[in-house]
């Protein structure tokens, strides 16, 4: 086999393509930081599209929070080695602005409760706490809030959703609540949300779907269906099907790989190149060493085309077990990429708690990379293991983020503090 080399020379790599390495990639260009991402695995095509910031602590309790500020604040006093004690108050602020700024300019748009919380119907009927919203989920949002009478529809061969199963765990609270499941347009036997999503961005495909939706829709004054109304033009598809219905329309996440997700995915491919970032996505780091000056060389890529790049520093945002940033054997959780110390439960057998859905989570859950206040992970002696390499997202340790309802917040606040601790500390 013949194997082919090329060189990249950058000021920073990003190591992962979830909302981590998206976040970092975005903060990084937008700072005139000469940037290369790679990354295996994206977490986001498997994302809701809600950017939580903190929506349940303790977790044990189960104590949802409208205000994730205070949140935060009860959090840093019980537990203060959580990442985010490491990101000022007035940074995590501006790294979600700067965010969301990106996404609304990439025409993805997200609207917040000024500082509160959010509560977003899901996918089995349940509500959960968030802190910014997809503007197609939106007017969801409002109707929820004042149990406006709706129609949640769901559709003939889409698995995974059921107006009816929401409608059952709603009613009680939410009486003027009626379901109807209907054919989609282009009916296959098992549809599948993408595909449909596709679609409907076809303006006779979405006039379709009104007609069948105006036959049952009667005194209902919104409806709610799955998340499939566009997947790079959702805002138009959104509106388009409003004016043929006459009535507020909104999107409920389905369960992942979600349509909320994959825009996020696309605004990523699409959008960050635009700025400046060089992707080398579905690209895995095979090798990392460092030259006499301390910078990183990285071999990057598949075994038939290996990519060399010469970076100054790095940011690891790759993940924890699903996005292969962390692994596991019989000895124990390792970092895949540096070999890093991972912070652990001392053995196997406190991994997991005895019942699978303990109200208090496993603490393999809190698995991942100590850091010093740079975000900079740490050797087995507590210190920096290397003075160039930082931290954000998932990988980060003392951290239940599927519990606590931080994750999107954590990954971006975190990659925020990484990107500038980098300038600051090779600029000085």
């Amino acid at each position: 086999m013949s194997m082919s080399k090329s060189e990249i020379y950058c000021d920073l790599l990003v190591i992962g393509s979830g909302m981590a390495g998206m976040a970092a990639s975005l903060f990084a260009a937008k700072r005139g930081i000469n940037i290369v991402q790679t990354g295996m695995n994206s977490e986001l095509s498997f994302a809701s599209g809600l950017l939580d910031l903190m929506g349940v602590h303790p977790v044990g309790q189960g104590r949802v929070w409208d205000d994730p500020w205070a949140a935060i604040d009860a959090l840093l006093n019980d537990r203060p080695d959580h990442p985010y004690g490491f990101v000022k108050k007035e940074d995590i602020r501006a790294s979600l602005k700067e965010f969301m700024a990106f996404l609304n300019d990439s025409n993805f748009l997200y609207r917040t409760n000024h500082d509160r919380n959010s509560h977003v119907i899901t996918p089995i009927g349940t509500v959960r706490p968030t802190y910014c919203v997809p503007g197609n989920l939106w007017n969801g949002v409002l109707a929820l809030k004042e149990k406006t009478p709706c129609l949640i529809l769901d559709f003939k061969g889409l698995k995974g959703f059921s107006a009816r199963q929401i409608s059952e765990v709603l009613k009680k609270t939410w009486p003027d609540l009626r379901t109807s499941r209907i054919t989609f347009p282009s009916y296959a036997p098992e549809l599948h949300t993408e595909h449909m999503a596709r679609e409907l961005e076809k303006p006779e495909t979405c006039e379709k779907l009104a007609g069948k939706i105006l036959g049952c829709l009667r005194d209902s004054e919104v409806v709610g269906m799955p998340a499939v109304l566009g997947v790079t033009r959702s805002h138009e598809v959104l509106s388009l099907m409003e004016r043929k219905l006459g009535v507020p329309v909104f999107e409920i996440p389905t369960m992942p790989p979600s349509v909320p997700g994959l825009r996020l995915k696309k605004i990523s491919e699409t959008m960050l190149p635009k700025i400046g970032v060089h992707p080398l996505l579905q690209h895995k780091v095979t090798r990392v060493r460092n030259n006499d000056a301390g910078d990183f060389i990285f071999e990057i890529g598949p075994s038939d085309h290996i990519i060399t790049v010469h970076a100054k520093g790095a940011v690891l945002a790759s993940g924890r077990f699903f996005g292969k940033g962390l692994g596991s054997d019989r000895e124990g959780i390792y970092e895949t990429v540096f070999n890093l110390p991972v912070w652990q439960p001392e053995s196997r057998s406190l991994w997991h708690q005895k019942k699978l859905l303990d109200p208090g989570g496993h603490l393999i859950s809190q698995a991942g990379l100590e850091t010093d206040n740079h975000l900079r992970p740490l050797d087995k002696s507590g210190h920096p293991a290397f003075e160039n390499l930082f931290a954000a997202g998932s990988v980060l340790a003392h951290q239940d983020w599927m519990r606590m309802k931080c994750g999107s917040g954590l990954a971006i606040a975190t990659a925020y503090h990484a990107v500038n601790s980098f300038l600051e500390l090779t600029s000085s």
